[in-house]
């Protein structure tokens, strides 16, 4: 599995009426072990989640399976592969 970091700038104030489905998607897939952290940032512009997935394909599919995308509430996505190599929420 990849690591990834995405970084999302919202379009306008769209996010608002869709974030109570995109947290809960992002909840899911938290809880199936994919997206390790995730959130605003502090200027409530946009946010950023770290995530883990087989590869860019799979990557691509889950983002655009969120209800941010699917109802137009993003401007811009940016996505970057990762590689940690210290943090105590790693595996050994």
């Amino acid at each position: 599995m990849t690591w990834y970091v995405v970084e999302t700038r919202y379009d306008g104030d769209k996010y608002v009426d869709v974030r109570s489905r995109h947290r809960e998607y992002l909840a899911d897939l938290s809880e199936r072990g994919v997206v390790a952290l995730a959130g605003p940032l502090e200027d409530n512009v946009g946010g950023m989640i770290v995530m883990q997935a087989a590869d860019r394909d799979e990557l691509q599919a889950l983002l655009d399976a969120d209800p941010y995308h699917l109802e137009g509430a993003l401007a811009e996505r940016t996505v970057r592969e990762w590689k940690p190599v210290l943090g105590s929420w790693l595996p050994d």
